[in-house]
């Protein structure tokens, strides 16, 4: 494995698991994403320049299982009854291509999946922001009809992958994954 390895791709996912013990929610959460047989590694927050983003499937028939697999992702457990949990990844996009973007992980507890979903969106263009030298006000700065955030002449475009779930009502332990995984390489 190269130590220069960029990106050129990634591929949304999550999941939810449900099992009494902890680390048995968590595989089961990975196995509804279909991640659970790759080495899963957690990088930073980084979106390549030039990175295409694929659908699931497509993401998960270029890796082998076993293989060694860098991801961003959020996570979030709880083994009370009926406690909602969220885990969510945002991504903001600049407009010229070759620079990179952000990706942020966000998870929280009594919050809805649209509202993470939001939320994480909102840190990833945060930090684009700032990498960019915008002032940026989240309230001010979304154009909600066109979905882009305006920041000075860099039109940036959100999205965010979000996986909630209420706990089990037995006490068993549930956990919400979301991810971005990185799956082609230059």
């Amino acid at each position: 494995m190269s130590a220069n390895r960029v990106p050129k791709a990634l591929f949304l996912t999550k999941g939810v698991g449900v099992h009494r013990e902890k680390l048995g929610s968590f595989e089961e959460a990975l196995r509804d994403a279909k991640i659970a047989c790759y080495n899963l590694v957690k990088v930073s927050s980084i979106f390549p320049p030039h990175c295409k983003i694929m659908g699931r499937d497509k993401g998960v028939a270029n890796l082998k299982p076993g293989e060694i697999t860098f991801c961003v992702m959020s996570e979030n457990s709880t083994d009370e009854p009926g406690r909602i949990i969220s885990a969510s990844v945002g991504i903001a996009l600049p407009k010229d291509k070759n620079n990179f973007g952000y990706l942020s992980e966000h998870h929280s507890f009594g919050q809805e999946a649209k509202h993470a979903g939001d939320y994480a969106e909102d840190l990833a263009a945060s930090m684009l922001a700032s990498t960019l030298g915008i002032k940026f006000d989240v309230d001010q700065d979304w154009n909600e009809r066109k979905g882009i955030w305006k920041m000075r002449d860099e039109i940036v475009r959100s999205k965010s992958i979000t996986q909630s779930a209420k706990g089990d009502s037995k006490g068993r332990w549930t956990t919400v994954i979301a991810a971005a995984v990185f799956c082609e390489y230059h």
